[in-house]
């Protein structure tokens, strides 16, 4: 077997593997090679840099003992694949459901998750998010503290547990999508350093030190990322990746890394034969994010789109602190429905100068909106959700838009537990300070922070979903609302109806209520507890959230804090 690996300053590198070291010999642009052939499947090597180490591969496949062990050799061709007949899935006119494997099951693993694919398949979704898997510290974690990017976290069940929750979900029409991580490693257990220069040399963000994109050597690392998309796509069948935080890229070559990746995944997809997409999540606002490669746009297929989280949450829950100041009025929410964003090129108050540029001509299946997500929930101190009440009528709104809908695990039946921020570092310094640094991140968004300890395991347990809440009347019946919201949206083409020309909405100046036409089909929303009458034209009522609505000549009369679809009545 060869080994090879990429350490371009160093002046010698061994290979520590079967109770030996192997001399490496220097080949081209810094890369290093032994051939080794007793070694294979399962066999555990390190390397040694000028003496210096053991260390593993940065481009580990496995890592057995976590991410402070050695590496091990792992063949991908030994895992047999029964999704002959999947021939992938188009983000057009999908649901996205994101979950955490961690917390998703009491057993927190991918074989736990694929018991509960049936339930997916019966709420209607299209594809499974998964957040990001890569190996970190510890037994728990979001996963945006991920080394060792090309491996899979051993907690979860490894890279053939990947394997079979992805082979599972195609065999149960689910396509899958991963959550990966290029602007920044983990603090612990990242061993990039000695090998190159994987980094900048400045911080990138709040989270880290930013990657090497455009300068020095920089060549081999974008490769290193790139050829990990690569690896998920093509080796173990993942149908689309979501790229965390691209704002927090700093790349300032003619060709941006991600204009670079696309090309790349365009090309895969043509020789696997099978839909391929990149989901950026950007804070910028900039059209040219989902812009075609061949009308010099970056040619993500799609992008997170946080304003509509925003003027959908201000609208459902009241709050009106920090960054959601901008989206306080239902103007806002009026706005992203017709426009796709609120800050086209206006003035946001929380970064005190204007953000954005209009999205026109871009169809709303390029941005993915939520009501919640990881993110949504987690970074509020407590974690906490949406009340059912406020899910009601969100996810109507939601589901009845022209952008492509996500869902975050649980929401569909109003679960009670939190999602909170959760970690296991190891060294204790960094342990230690965790919760600090959570609440200095978030200085200036208006909360009050008093969260748990991120460190504690309470806090992961508590962030686990119970699935025996479906067993009560009020979770079961919020869960046959998403259910038919689901049905009635794949079944109404004007639900899915991705062009933003033929949305028309109109809403009272006092925040009550709020009409959004789409087609022949009318969404009205009631928001305030008291029933409202709408001087509306409508015919027959599709679908109601609550009971009696009533509609005729005098209009339309909706209860509380309620939402109904009607078919126009001319």
């Amino acid at each position: 077997m060869i080994f090879e690996v990429w350490a371009p300053k160093a002046t010698s590198v061994e290979l520590e593997a079967l109770d030996g070291r192997h001399a490496m010999t220097a080949t081209e642009r810094g890369w290093w090679k032994a051939e080794v052939p007793q070694a294979g499947h399962g066999t555990l090597y390190r390397y040694v840099l000028d003496g210096d180490g053991p260390y593993p591969d940065p481009r580990s496949l496995r890592q057995p003992e976590g991410v402070f062990g050695p590496s091990a050799v792992y063949e991908h061709d030994r895992y047999t694949w029964s999704d002959h007949d999947w021939k992938g899935r188009d983000l057009r006119g999908a649901v996205i459901y994101e979950l955490h494997i961690g917390t998703f099951t009491e057993e927190g693993t991918f074989e736990a998750a694929i018991g509960k694919l049936d339930h997916l398949v019966e709420l209607g979704v299209d594809f499974a998010e998964v957040m990001p898997v890569a190996p970190v510290p510890g037994g728990r974690n979001w996963g945006y503290d991920g080394v060792d990017l090309y491996a899979v976290n051993e907690t979860y069940g490894g890279p053939d547990g990947l394997k079979a929750f992805v082979d599972a979900c195609h065999r149960a029409g689910i396509g899958v999508i991963l959550d990966v991580v290029y602007n920044h490693l983990g603090p612990s257990g990242n061993f990039l350093h000695p090998f190159g220069p994987y980094f900048a040399g400045f911080a990138g963000s709040y989270w880290g030190e930013a990657v090497n994109l455009d300068g020095s050597g920089s060549d081999e690392v974008r490769r290193y990322f790139v050829e990990n998309a690569l690896q998920w796509l093509r080796d173990y069948h993942i149908d689309g990746l979501r790229l965390d935080a691209v704002h927090a890229l700093h790349d300032k070559r003619a060709t941006h890394l991600l204009a670079e990746l696309s090309g790349e995944v365009d090309a895969l997809s043509c020789a696997v034969g099978r839909s391929l997409s990149l989901i950026a999540e950007s804070d910028l606002n900039d059209p040219r994010m989902v812009t075609s490669l061949d009308a010099g746009g970056l040619g993500m297929t799609a992008q997170w789109d946080d304003d509509v989280h925003h003027a959908l949450h201000c609208a459902v829950s009241g709050e009106r602190h920090g960054y959601y100041e901008d989206f306080a009025d239902l103007s806002a929410l009026a706005k992203v429905l017709t426009h796709g964003v609120v800050h086209d090129g206006g003035w946001s108050s929380f970064r005190g100068r204007s953000h954005g540029a209009p999205y026109g001509g871009i169809p709303g299946h390029r941005l993915v909106a939520c009501l919640q997500n990881h993110d949504q929930i987690g970074n509020r101190p407590a974690g906490d959700r949406l009340p059912l009440a406020a899910l009601k009528l969100g996810t109507g709104l939601l589901l009845t838009s022209p952008f492509t809908p996500m869902l975050f695990m649980g929401e569909e039946w109003g679960a009670s537990s939190p999602f909170l921020f959760f970690s296991d570092h190891v060294e204790a310094h960094l342990r230690d300070s965790e919760g600090g640094r959570r609440e200095k991140e978030f200085d200036g968004f208006g909360y009050a922070w008093e969260a748990p300890d991120p460190s504690h395991e309470e806090s992961f347990l508590r962030s686990k979903l119970d699935w025996d809440e479906l067993k009560q009347e009020i979770h079961w019946s919020l869960l046959c609302w998403y259910r038919d919201l689901i049905a009635l949206r794949k079944a109404l083409p004007e639900l899915s109806d991705p062009r933003f020309d033929n949305v028309r909405v109109e809403f009272d100046p006092a925040g009550k209520w709020l009409v959004m036409w789409r087609g022949s089909l009318c969404v009205t929303v009631n928001f305030c507890p008291d029933s409202v009458a709408l001087p509306l034209s409508v015919g027959v009522a599709l679908l109601a959230s609550d009971e009696p609505v009533s509609a005729g000549q005098d209009g339309v009369r909706l209860p509380g804090q309620s939402l109904a679809i009607f078919r126009s009545g001319g």
